[in-house]
């Protein structure tokens, strides 16, 4: 394969990797509800096979929103020039905000007048994706420290608050303070608060010129194993001491497993400064390495990324489809399976049984040149 094709393949390989392992946490949702994990996650309470599974989880968000942004500066820097992406990260944004309020509400919940209404990752990524269409057009320098600057220090910004009913109030929950904005019919979650990802979008946007054609493969991949090390890093002694950047401080278990387990737990609503070190200081290595990786897996990966919000709706509404068929057979409320190696084998089934359909509409986004099939 030809090195630019493989340099634009790798990040829908490595977004098709995160979709299956976000299809996982999902798996756990709908059919392991009987283990409900809490979010950070009770170290005390939690069995090691469960925690480190939803710990696999916790990378998805955070490479997902990256490559949404490094993904933006490829668009507005196509072969030979540039072109306006302000419009389109805008409605794209829109959206996905849309979309998460009907039709992802509707696959978790079952009804189109849920009692709660949940804004979560996919409406996060929407507000992500216009805040970049207001400021990327801003030097890639700027928007490197901005984001920075965003994901560094809003931990230290977590004692705000407002008074409770006004618009600062408002505007707190939905960029950091995770929290109902309504007490009505229905309530309004904010779920993923949203500064931080604001942040993560700018980073990959500025981390854009790695994947100019100009650049090349072997400085491209060491940039990003140096940047997942200086993460790693940073990380290490951030954590070790708990000095900032993560709320919970992690303290000596009974046993070495336990102490790793609560090394290791971050807090995700909002994403902690840590949480972000870990995951993204792990995902620029591996970025790094799928451009030179090539083999089944890989291209089934860049199946699911080629078609992501596609795979990300089917698999949704094939769970609400699963939970309800298995539940009326059984003539239960609902089904939970009992293990975590259950979970894991559902999950694979059901990205192995959705392959087909993801690798058809990808083909066809390809081929087909409408306009509205860039937005799945």
């Amino acid at each position: 394969m030809h090195s630019s094709s493989k340099r634009i393949l790798s990040i829908d390989v490595a977004r098709g990797l995160v979709m299956l392992l976000m299809t996982v946490d999902h798996v756990r949702e709908t059919f392991f509800l009987q283990h409900q994990v809490s979010d950070p996650m009770d170290v005390a309470a939690t069995s090691p096979g469960l925690f480190f599974s939803r710990l696999a989880a916790h990378f998805c968000a955070p490479m997902f929103v990256f490559l949404t942004g490094l993904s933006a500066w490829l668009y507005a820097h196509p072969a030979g020039g540039t072109r306006p992406a302000g419009g389109f990260l805008a409605r794209r944004g829109l959206f996905l905000v849309l979309l998460e309020i009907v039709f992802v509400n509707f696959a978790w919940t079952g009804t189109f007048a849920p009692a709660t209404l949940y804004l979560q990752v996919i409406w996060a990524i929407g507000l992500a994706m216009l805040a970049l269409a207001l400021l990327h057009r801003l030097p890639l320098a700027v928007l490197a420290a901005l984001g920075l600057a965003i994901v560094g220090g809003h931990n230290a910004l977590a004692g705000l608050s407002f008074e409770p009913g006004g618009a600062a109030a408002y505007a707190w929950t939905v960029l950091e303070q995770r929290g109902f904005l309504t007490d009505g019919a229905p309530r309004v979650k904010i779920s993923y608060p949203v500064l931080a990802w604001i942040g993560v979008i700018l980073l990959g946007y500025a981390c854009g010129p790695l994947y100019a054609r100009a650049m090349s493969p072997s400085l491209r991949q060491r940039r990003l194993v140096l940047g997942g090390a200086a993460c790693l890093a940073l990380l290490a002694v951030l954590r070790t001491w708990n000095v900032y950047g993560e709320p919970l401080p992690w303290r000596v278990q009974e046993d070495a497993l336990r102490t790793a387990m609560a090394w290791l737990n971050f807090t995700k609503y909002p994403p902690s400064l840590d949480f972000l070190l870990l995951t993204l200081g792990c995902g620029l290595p591996v970025l790094a390495w799928l451009e030179r990786a090539d083999n089944a897996f890989t291209r089934a990966c860049g199946v699911f990324g080629g078609a992501p919000l596609f795979y990300y709706l089917l698999h949704l509404y094939a769970l609400l489809a699963m939970q309800r068929a298995a539940a009326a057979l059984l003539g239960a409320e609902r089904v939970d399976v009992m293990y975590v190696w259950e979970v894991w084998v559902l999950a694979a089934g059901l990205a192995a049984a959705l392959y087909w359909p993801t690798r058809a509409f990808g083909r066809y986004k390809r081929e087909s040149g409408k306009g509205w099939v860039k937005y799945l």
